[in-house]
């Protein structure tokens, strides 16, 4: 048998009888940018997050600088953030000028470690952009409860955790600004770059909205330097029909990762959790002594694999000047040389979900 990693087209062929009607609308109408399918999704999706404004964007990416600009982050100050991750929190940091400080992260959980943090504090830390990784929120009243004394922002990277929440409460909803993606691969995802900021604050929103189109609330008159960062009505589109879903794609992925971890008991793996809302199960990853040769073996056995994250970001070639070295965050890197995420995502059918299970039994 052979069980995609990922499988996008799974997912449009089931849902291509609304998707193309509904481009098809967007092209007859001839309103690409920023048009009422962008309006209505931003309207939606800060309903679903709890909060009180959506801001559509043309990527996860901008939505961290934007969040960073928006706040007033920039030279001179200190913003910490996490070494195991995509690169996107620490270059949307370098792209405001601000200096990036990392945190090592927990064990179990693979997200920031808030006593790590609090012994990075500066009287420059502006900011703090925790990861919700792999879709699992953790509790987030720790982080929240230490900054609230020190009048720092808590941007929320909730790029891997959409519909993730903490006693009822929903990613993106906790600090002053939460950022996502709809990268196709993630649970949330459109047919290309987009992404979106959810804020409770009034004049955030509007300064994020002036940001993303130039810096203007009426056309041709500039009141801020901004850039070119919008979602386009066609994945707007896209996304109202894929948000009507979220929640049953996510709940398909809880129940994944229920079938995996019962498979995998007994085995010598660490094994994610907890599998409740907290979890969305953007990746599911366990931890093996022995990842790179159970990595060959899924391989050989037509189950592959993709490593997130091989090489902590403080050890990359790109901050090779900033003074990091081996040895500086212990817990990202042991866990970067043992982590092996598994086939993920709603439509693997129960057949594929045990076939996994025993080709990695077979090598145990």
């Amino acid at each position: 048998m052979q069980v995609p990693f990922l499988n996008l087209s799974a997912q449009y062929q089931a849902l291509k009888h609304e998707i193309l009607p509904a481009v098809e609308q967007v092209l007859a109408k001839g309103h690409y940018i920023l048009g009422p399918n962008v309006a209505e999704f931003e309207r939606e999706f800060a309903a679903y997050c709890g909060t009180q404004f959506a801001v559509g964007v043309n990527s996860g990416s901008d939505a961290l600088i934007l969040a960073l600009r928006a706040l007033e982050i920039g030279p001179g100050d200190d913003v910490i953030t996490t070494p195991f991750t995509y690169i996107a929190p620490a270059e949307a940091i370098h792209a405001v000028g601000a200096k990036i400080v990392f945190a090592d992260i927990n064990r179990d959980s693979f997200n920031i470690d808030v006593a790590d943090v609090a012994r990075r504090i500066t009287p420059r830390t502006k900011a703090i952009i925790p990861v919700h990784l792999f879709g699992l929120l953790s509790n987030p009243q720790p982080l929240l409860q230490f900054v609230e004394k020190k009048k720092i922002h808590v941007i929320e990277d909730c790029a891997q955790s959409v519909g993730s929440r903490w006693h009822g409460r929903k990613a993106g909803s906790f600090g002053a600004v939460g950022c996502f993606s709809f990268y196709p691969t993630k649970n949330l995802g459109a047919a290309g770059d987009g992404g979106a900021l959810v804020t409770d604050d009034d004049s955030l929103a509007q300064k994020l909205q002036m940001l993303r189109v130039h810096g203007i609330q009426r056309r041709y008159f500039h009141d801020l330097h901004g850039q070119n960062s919008r979602l386009d009505e066609v994945q707007a589109a896209i996304l109202r029909i894929k948000l009507q879903r979220i929640d049953a794609w996510n709940n398909r992925r809880r129940e994944i990762a229920r079938r995996y971890n019962a498979g995998f008991e007994g085995l010598p793996l660490a094994l994610p959790g907890p599998v409740d809302d907290s979890h969305v199960f953007h990746v599911y990853a366990v931890i093996s002594d022995r990842r790179d040769e159970l990595q060959t073996h899924l391989n050989s056995r037509g189950v592959p694999t993709i490593i997130y994250y091989p090489h902590p970001l403080h050890l990359q070639k790109v901050y090779a000047d900033s003074g990091w070295k081996a040895g500086d965050f212990p817990v990202a890197e042991e866990i970067s040389k043992k982590i092996l995420p598994l086939p993920m995502y709603p439509e693997l059918t129960d057949e594929q979900v045990n076939y996994v299970i025993a080709s990695v039994r077979e090598f145990s």
